[in-house]
């Protein structure tokens, strides 16, 4: 076996191969022509959309050949899932993609509660929230994209726009959870405290204004000749490419094929919502501006009839054996156990400790089994496979990550177009690096 990127030698173990990032040298040493050049855009590239390398080969400015290079942001979350209990990993997989965290916690834990067979038992207040989390969320995260991609193609006003709406989303969440970001709010069996009277008078307020503001990005940017020269018939992948890599989300929706789960493969009561999924026949990195800009209307829908049908109840289910921990409050130091459930667990109940103190330190039995469970992210298909043995820990969680597979487009829209297209079509795709490299 012989590799260009790795070096090989045999030791008493078998053959050991040493792999580096040493391709570069290669690629530079391969470039006979003088009118064909090697750019190494990235990782630290202001418009690379995170830590993503692409090694561009060029002739004048046409793109001839594009290699996305990745890895550089390696956490190790998925291996760290092994040695944590079942309820620590929501604090783990809500650091993957961090502008979508409470999608990877959802994820986690309805898969969780599958492996369980407890999907019957979450209460529906603690469905009804969760959904609520998640449309916020998505549009915070469109948001994210809306205002970077803007800054990429000097529209500057939109980034400001864009992150101020963000912060309004993210002081919701911060009342809700205590953070801003990296939650660990939504927890196996329910969540990890109810939703605050005054994180849903913030969320009423946003949804007064936030259509004003959506409509006010399409006149923003719409209309403007730059934007439009910048986005329409550049970076292409039809339906046909979409679904040979197995593209999901916004981009095969801008190719025109309405593929959501929320209507496909319907979670946490999603069919009872009223709700379209926006479609556009370009292809183009227009089609995708569109199609989000219109997700973010429709998930003010659903936030706007969650809101609706929240009715009062407990937010995790009865089990006392599964339900940790039992009661959280905010404080100044942010969540935690609150004083009335120390108090009581210290001073009143030698068996509400005992519990309390096994189920934090050894955590709950999971059966032995494995389920895979998609769920529809801002960037596509997230989908989680968990693996129990039977014991406290996960045996094994991989996920199936939209940012991942959704790189493997940059060739194919890069290739045969110009440098300055590069940026558009990358950044089209939305791509979050701690979720490609988790």
């Amino acid at each position: 076996m012989t590799t260009d990127y790795a070096s090989s030698r045999e030791t008493t173990e078998g053959r050991v191969f040493t792999v580096t990032g040493g391709d570069w040298d290669t690629v530079v040493d391969e470039a006979g022509s003088e009118e064909r050049i090697v750019v190494n855009m990235g990782p630290q590239h202001p418009s690379t959309h995170g830590v993503l390398r692409l090694v561009l080969e060029l002739e004048g400015e046409t793109v001839t050949e594009a290699r996305t290079v990745i890895g550089y942001l390696h956490t190790g979350i998925e291996k760290n899932l092994e040695f944590r209990n079942w309820t620590q990993g929501s604090t783990f997989v809500t650091r993957m993609d961090y502008l979508a965290p409470m999608f990877n916690e959802t994820a986690y834990c309805m898969a969780v509660e599958k492996l369980l067979g407890i999907e019957d038992q979450i209460t529906e207040r603690a469905k009804t929230i969760r959904v609520l989390m998640m449309e916020l969320n998505r549009i915070s995260s469109h948001l994210v994209w809306l205002a970077t991609t803007g800054m990429e193609l000097g529209a500057l006003s939109m980034m400001i726009y864009g992150f101020r709406e963000r912060e309004y989303v993210l002081d919701i969440f911060e009342l809700t959870s205590g953070l801003r970001m990296n939650h660990a709010y939504i927890r196996p069996g329910g969540l990890a405290q109810d939703l605050p009277d005054e994180a849903a008078a913030k969320i009423r307020e946003l949804l007064e204004w936030m259509p004003e503001r959506i409509d006010m990005y399409e006149d923003l940017l719409s209309g403007n000749t730059i934007w439009r020269e910048r986005t329409q018939g550049v970076a292409v992948l039809d339906m046909a490419g979409c679904l040979a890599l197995g593209i999901t989300g916004p981009v095969l929706r801008s190719a025109g094929l309405a593929w959501d789960l929320r209507k496909t493969q319907p979670y946490l009561g999603y069919e009872t919502y009223d709700f379209a999924v926006p479609t556009e026949p370009t292809g183009d990195a227009w089609g995708r501006y569109k199609v989000r800009l219109n997700e973010m209307r429709e998930s003010v829908k659903i936030i706007r009839q969650a809101m609706d049908r929240l009715e009062p109840g407990p937010i995790m289910i009865g089990d006392k054996k599964i339900a940790w921990p039992a009661q959280l409050a905010i404080g100044g130091d942010g969540l935690g156990n609150s004083l009335e459930h120390v108090a009581k667990i210290m001073g009143q109940s030698m068996e509400a400790l005992i519990h309390h103190f096994k189920l934090v330190t050894e955590g709950f039995r999971v059966p032995p089994g494995q389920v895979y469970v998609p769920i529809e992210a801002p960037r596509g298909e997230l989908g989680v496979h968990a693996v129990s043995d039977g014991g406290t820990r996960p045996f094994r969680v991989h996920y199936r990550e939209p940012s991942f597979v959704n790189l493997q487009a940059i060739p194919v829209m890069a290739e045969g177009g110009l440098l300055a297209d590069v940026i558009v079509g990358g950044a089209s795709l939305d791509p979050v690096m701690g979720g490609c490299d988790r």
